[in-house]
């Protein structure tokens, strides 16, 4: 609590004791009732309309009972992808599209058509490979594959498009609802232009397993809905959110990923408006139907997407890999971007460390008790009285100072910074804001108001190129007092979080610039700060230095600007359950760089869960301790000697694999390859991978299966792939794939294996940073596959610039064992960087028989012999006492 000029201000965990019925359910929403309980309406493809341009085709459809005309885009990418997009013919005014979420103008492939009669047109493209068939009536648009069914839009007929209408002349009379008035609780939602939902379903051909869809705390695979709630895409402030639940969280990625074997398909809804998605599977068959017809009838998937506003627009993503649907889904809306080095070390975090004074007890504790870290976090009480771009003067006298003590151990300080601005005419930022038209508006066109942590505020409205500007220019180290470049940001509450709003958001008629409602984008509001932050942060450095900012909430292309996290969980056992499934789904839809606060939010963990969470977050992307104000202090060297062991074991093991989780993050950065993956990524032909979610692999060498249950003596895991050996990397013993495994754990074992035919590059210690960690030798695990060979790869640049980028200064290195030769040799023909990281040992997994020799070859025809040990029980072959460069060719030969 703090005062701020006669007005208390209070800092509490919002909806902690509110009642959930605060959020909505499906039957609560106007629109999605119209559309679940509404005739039926069938739609007429117009033939003779037919038009082909230079980006597709294009036809008119008409609703039979009305006879309203609606406008069918159909375009072909040359990603193999294809977008089909239906608006009004004519409509009284422009509908709202999704603006800055697809990065270019996709590259069209000109359509020609193959067939056409009567009742039907079929297109084709390229090669001819792929076909569109569009049927007269009822209307419905099929994609083929080699002459095998994929998709089917318009399968049932739910195709549903509202026009846009001029308001009734008597101004939304009478106090209940009608289609342009809609109250929940005390809340009522005047719609500017009337009803305009639009819907549409497809059917998906063969299709049993469903992905993405995010964010949602429930299983990876996604459900059948017919049981209950349909998937919410609406992004709320949820405290403490129920689990296995298909409510809305703090993001929304309108991405769906089927996945067969053979054949992965992805289906991207571009719609930022609150969006449901029924899903209904069935294999087409009963326990009387016999077995031979019960092989041969294949399975299907109806998909319902529903959203408030808008215009359809549906991009197919036709693989057939599913590193290719990841590729193509990248093509469209961003490659993951680079993080800094720092950021993929350990973040300390909590609301809040009270002083300079905490903050540096705090970081000379990591030190004194030999635990590396990285970054330290201010949350709200940081500020003036909860003005961002602030600082509470008694307790952060000195903050630039502060940065400074931290940057000379090569450590960052992050500092939060939310959407809402306090509400303060006697604060020159908040005139600033005001009187540069900046601020979301309320339907009367005046500012709109809310409560968040400051109290009474106003919004920034990002979604306006004018705002993000300005936003981005208050990170001017100029501007933002008391900052310096080692600073970096949090962007919180951004759903947007409005204490006092419909479902604790803004309401769907406040008006952005333009003329918008918020119904139209408010997916869009959360990523549109994220965008703005990055923005600021990099103009900060004049466009050489890679920001960080994470952010709760999201959309599609987030994973272009940096981090999010799942936000406002709690300290107990199926929350840590729940945090794995909840990272999959994220990375499955592109948004790759993604944690969960370890420990939990809010709540105390007990020594055994804080261990536990420990040694599942550090094989997660981003890892950040966090915890709320009420909750007990959390450092690791808290909870007694043992425990601080343990955790100070796996933060180490984090940073030693850091080489490796660098790799995958440049290969997500190029390629979007995953760096935690389903297993079904890795192993698609594999039906026994498809349901699985609570172990999953960390790029292509290591599945881990993180053990998340209280007590647990020994575990079940799935060892994929019948031809495939794995390493227990603890013990080195090979086990056959194909089978599942039981294996004894204690509270120090964290199940992990190596693949066999990988390598993996690790440092050979921790450091206190990853500016230390960068500085230190490397060791390589060699796992060699059946055939006694093995591959992987290593990249390095500066870690903190754009120059790899810009000046091509890295370099990707590629090592490979093949007939007793390992070859270190680079793995692209661009790049060229300049460093003294050199490999101090390698240890090799799966070498039958003892060498008669080992001997190292330089590139300029030297040979060193090497000594070597070797264990015949676990088959292990250890190269000590090396000082061979990464950056220089070279070979080892294992000889006999």
């Amino acid at each position: 609590m703090a005062e701020d000029g006669g007005q208390v201000v209070v800092s509490v965990v919002p909806g902690e004791d509110q009642p959930k019925d605060r959020f909505k359910k499906s039957q609560d929403v106007a629109f999605y009732r119209r559309q679940m309980q509404g005739p039926d309406i069938k739609h007429r493809a117009l033939l003779d309309t037919l038009v082909l341009t230079e980006k597709g085709a294009r036809v008119e459809l008409q609703e039979c009972d009305t006879q309203t005309k609606l406008l069918l885009l159909i375009s072909s990418f040359k990603n193999d992808t294809v977008r089909i997009s239906i608006d009004e013919l004519q409509p009284i005014r422009a509908r709202y599209r999704v603006q800055d979420v697809i990065t270019a103008e996709p590259q069209c492939e000109q359509l020609r058509v193959e067939k056409q009669t009567k009742d039907s047109v079929t297109f084709t493209w390229s090669s001819g490979r792929h076909k569109i068939s569009v049927w007269r009536f009822p209307f419905r648009l099929e994609i083929l594959c080699e002459g095998e069914q994929l998709l089917t839009f318009n399968s049932k007929e739910k195709l549903w498009f509202e026009a846009l209408q001029h308001p009734p002349s008597d101004s939304y009379p009478g106090s209940e609802d009608s289609p342009w008035k809609e109250t929940f609780k005390t809340f009522v939602d005047i719609k500017a232009n009337g009803p305009s939902s639009v819907g549409a379903d497809v059917r998906l051909h063969g299709f049993s397993h469903l992905y993405g869809l995010p964010e949602h705390a429930d299983s990876l695979q996604l459900k059948d809905t017919r049981d209950g709630e349909p998937y919410r895409l609406y992004n709320l402030d949820v405290f403490a959110y129920d689990l296995h639940s298909r409510l809305g969280l703090y993001g929304s990625v309108p991405l769906l990923v089927a996945h067969k074997p053979h054949r992965t398909l992805g289906v991207f809804w571009l719609n930022a408006s609150e969006t449901f998605v029924n899903i209904n599977s069935s294999d087409s068959q009963d326990d009387q139907t016999p077995p031979v017809k019960r092989r041969r009838t294949q399975p299907l998937t109806d998909v319902h997407f529903l959203s408030e506003s808008g215009v359809i627009d549906c991009m197919v993503l036709l693989g057939p890999s599913p590193q290719q649907v990841f590729r193509q889904y990248a093509q469209l809306t961003g490659f993951q971007a680079l993080p800094p080095l720092f950021a993929l070390g350990y973040h300390q975090c909590r609301w809040n460390y009270d002083s300079e004074a905490d903050v540096k007890s705090v970081d000379a504790g990591f030190d004194l008790h030999h635990i590396p870290y990285d970054v330290i976090w201010l949350d709200i009480e940081h500020t003036d009285g909860k003005r961002y771009f602030t600082w509470d003067h008694v307790h952060f006298p000195d903050p630039a100072g502060l940065q400074r003590h931290l940057e000379k151990k090569k450590r960052k300080l992050v500092v939060i910074n939310d959407p809402h601005i306090k509400a303060d005419p006697d604060w020159p930022l908040f005139c600033e804001v005001r009187d540069g038209g900046h601020f979301v508006k309320d339907r009367g066109g005046e500012i709109y108001h809310g409560s968040c942590w400051p109290g009474k505020s106003c919004y920034l409205d990002f979604s306006n190129a004018a705002t993000r500007a300005w936003y981005s220019k208050c990170f001017a180290l100029q501007k933002y007092k008391g900052s310096t470049p080692s600073l970096f940001v949090w962007n919180d509450m951004n759903e947007p979080s409005v204490f006092d709003g419909p479902e604790q958001t803004m309401p769907k008629d406040a008006v952005h610039h333009g003329g918008w409602e918020h119904r139209e984008l408010h997916n869009l509001y959360g990523f549109y700060q994220h965008m703005a932050t990055v923005e600021g942060l990099m103009s900060r450095s004049g466009g050489s230095l890679r920001p960080f900012v994470l952010s709760r909430s999201f959309f599609a292309g987030s994973q272009r600007f940096g981090a999010v996290w799942t936000g406002d969980n709690v300290a107990n056992w199926d929350y840590l359950k729940i945090s794995i499934p909840m990272l999959l789904s994220l990375s499955v839809a592109g948004i790759m760089f993604c944690g969960a606060d370890v420990g939990g939010f809010t709540q105390d963990p007990d020594p055994e869960l804080l261990v536990r969470w420990y040694q599942t977050a550090a094989l997660q992307p981003f890892f950040r301790g966090h915890s709320a104000k009420e909750t007990n202090r959390r450092e690791p060297w808290l909870f007694g000697e043992e425990v601080t062991d343990r955790i100070r074991t796996v933060i180490q093991q984090r940073y030693c694999l850091l080489p490796y989780w660098y790799t995958l993050f440049y290969q997500a950065h190029t390629s979007a390859l995953l760096p935690i993956r389903p297993l079904w990524v890795q192993f698609p032909t594999e039906h026994t991978t498809f349901t699985v979610d609570h172990q999953y692999m960390i790029g292509g060498a290591l599945l881990v299966s993180p053990v998340t249950d209280p007590g647990v003596q020994e575990v079940q895991l799935l060892l994929p792939g019948s031809a495939e050996v794995w390493y227990d990397v603890e013990s080195s013993k090979a086990y056959s794939g194909g089978r599942m495994l039981s294996l004894p754990v204690t509270l120090d074992t964290v199940p992990m294996f190596q693949r066999g035919g990988s390598v993996v590059c690790r440092s050979t210690g921790s450091g206190s940073c990853t500016a230390e960690q960068q500085q230190l030798p490397l060791s390589l695990t060699v796992a060699l596959n059946s055939q006694g060979a093995a591959d992987g790869e290593l990249y390095l640049d500066d870690g903190h610039s754009f120059s790899y980028r810009d000046r091509k200064s890295f370099c990707l290195r590629r090592f490979s064992l093949l007939s007793g030769r390992l070859l270190c040799r680079s793995a692209t023909d661009d790049g060229s960087y300049h460093c003294d990281t050199t490999v101090r040992s390698v240890t090799i997994l799966g070498v039958k028989r003892r060498p008669s020799a080992v001997t190292v070859l330089m590139s300029d025809g030297k040979e060193t012999p090497v000594d070597f040990e070797f264990k015949q029980t676990s088959c292990q072959l250890t190269l000590n006492s090396l000082d061979l460069r990464v950056t220089v060719d070279w070979e080892i030969q294992i000889t006999g």
